[in-house]
């Protein structure tokens, strides 16, 4: 049973968790995710590691479906029967030189760890989040205290710049070399911001999300076509490079 030590709202129906599991704690690294299973007859949901702190996790989610909803009712206290994890290959970290870290809505959940390991590996590190409207933006002060720089987009305008993620790192791109970016949001979102790095060939990472079951690789439903070939995001990811994924095919599988 895992202990939950905190819990808020942090945007409408976006939930923060901390989790005490030492275990994963002590060994999660940037990128990777868990399995919760909240009691006997739960279903497994994989849930990207957002933060670590002494022997506690973050996880944030949106309460969208049964499971996540009963996620969202627990309180301080409260136990969960099952996280499995740390899962994944983490983040490949190293000294790139100027990095971009590219959120869509509760996909910004998954950058401060990031954000955090690159700047410890000496990297100049730029955070770009955005969101629907202001209501669902999160992160915003911690993703401004963890990266070099950071600019907020909302696609009506309500907060920061008006318009879409894409554009910022579009204007990015122009104004300084980057080296390398990270995009992690809603698939739509990850295919169509990829396409803004590919033709200066900048290194592009994207977390992929399809359905999962098991997460240790053995059910095969959480796969993907990258370069051509079958991976398997549980194992082989969820991180892979942007432009060799197959986005048309992946929307279609979920």
């Amino acid at each position: 049973m895992y202990k939950i030590e905190k819990t808020d709202a942090i945007a409408d129906k976006v939930y923060q968790m901390w989790v005490n599991a030492p275990h994963v704690a002590r060994n999660a690294q940037a990128g990777q995710f868990l399995i919760f299973r909240i009691d006997e007859n739960g279903e497994r949901i994989p849930l990207t590691i957002s933060a670590v702190n002494g022997d506690s996790v973050r996880i944030i989610f949106m309460a969208v479906g049964k499971t996540t909803t009963h996620l969202a009712s627990l309180k301080a206290g409260d136990h969960i029967l099952d996280v499995a994890g740390p899962l994944g290959k983490p983040s490949e970290i190293k000294k790139f030189g100027t990095c971009v870290l590219v959120g869509g809505g509760v996909g910004t959940a998954c950058l401060p760890i990031i954000a955090r390991a690159l700047r410890n590996a000496g990297n100049r590190v730029i955070g770009i989040i955005g969101a629907r409207n202001a209501g669902l933006l999160i992160l915003e002060d911690e993703m401004g205290e963890v990266c070099d720089e950071l600019q907020v987009s909302t696609d009506d305008g309500s907060r920061g710049f008006h318009g879409f993620a894409a554009d910022l790192l579009k204007q990015t791109i122009a104004k300084e070399p980057v080296n390398a970016v990270w995009i992690i949001g809603p698939t739509i979102m990850m295919k169509v911001t990829a396409e803004v790095t590919r033709p200066a060939g900048i290194r592009t990472f994207v977390s992929l999300n399809p359905i999962m079951v098991d997460g240790t690789g053995m059910c095969g439903s959480c796969r993907v076509t990258v370069g051509g070939e079958t991976r398997f995001a549980c194992v082989d990811g969820p991180e892979f490079d942007a432009h060799q994924v197959d986005f048309n095919g992946l929307m279609q599988r979920m």
